[in-house]
């Protein structure tokens, strides 16, 4: 079992870990397309644990968060938010109802600004082929799990969006949850900075691998993602002399 109390066995750092492994993941899609964190746009759909904490990783490394949402709606500000504000809003209301730092607009709307950074953080299939031709991010992170269809992840791909992935942008968390596996099988444990350090260093070295992948074979990093990663269950399952 991982995701544990801390005093029960759990690792330090594990709920920040997939909102910190998408903000990772940004860092470097944005390096690669020679864009500087500093003042980004980045919109952010769904304020739950993830979306709300890759918001605020961020927005501390630079990017200006102009739009957010949760199940009541969204809202935008060019100027963008000051994301603790935000976050405070949450925890004494429950939701970003009457936050009121803004101008409101639909979900739907949230997906269709114009920004830097789609990072969607919430619900399966919200990027569709109804709405991706009006998605004008440069880049997309997925945050949540599958929230882009497969009709709409070709579209973008032929629009030249920047995808990130499921499998990849969001595996801080199963990451730190093996994190807490490797402590409780070791019984030592280790200081949040650690925790954070390993896990920088586990989805740097993901990304990298992935976008050679997908250079070489010229395919998005998707395809990329699912190509490794077959290769590696292929590879142990060749040296174990199991091939059906």
């Amino acid at each position: 079992t991982t995701g544990k109390p801390v005093a029960m066995g759990g690792s330090l750092g594990r709920r920040e870990a997939t909102g910190r492994g998408c903000m990772i993941a940004t860092k470097e899609a944005l390096a690669h397309l020679g864009l500087p964190m500093k003042g980004t746009r980045v919109v952010v759909q769904g304020f739950g644990n993830v979306g709300s904490i890759a918001a605020q990783l961020l927005h501390d490394e630079g990017c200006k968060i102009i739009g957010i949402s949760d199940r009541t709606g969204g809202w935008y500000n060019k100027r963008g938010f000051d994301v603790k504000h935000a976050i405070q809003h949450v925890q004494a209301h429950g939701t970003l109802e009457g936050f009121n730092s803004g101008e409101a607009v639909t979900n739907e709307e949230l997906l269709e600004l114009d920004c830097d950074v789609l990072l969607p953080a919430a619900l399966e299939h919200v990027i569709t082929t109804k709405n991706a031709s009006k998605i004008r991010a440069k880049i997309v992170c997925e945050g949540a799990n599958g929230p882009t269809t497969a009709g709409a992840d070709a579209m973008l791909d032929e629009k030249g969006v920047f995808v990130i992935p499921d499998i990849l942008a969001n595996a801080g968390g199963v990451t730190v949850s093996y994190f807490e596996w490797v402590q409780n099988r070791s019984g030592y444990y280790w200081s949040e900075a650690e925790v954070n350090e390993r896990l920088r260093d586990i989805m740097v070295k993901a990304f990298h691998e992935v976008l050679q992948l997908s250079q070489q074979h010229r395919v998005n990093l998707r395809t990329a993602s699912y190509m490794l990663s077959i290769n590696r269950v292929a590879t142990v399952h060749k040296l174990r002399g199991i091939y059906a």
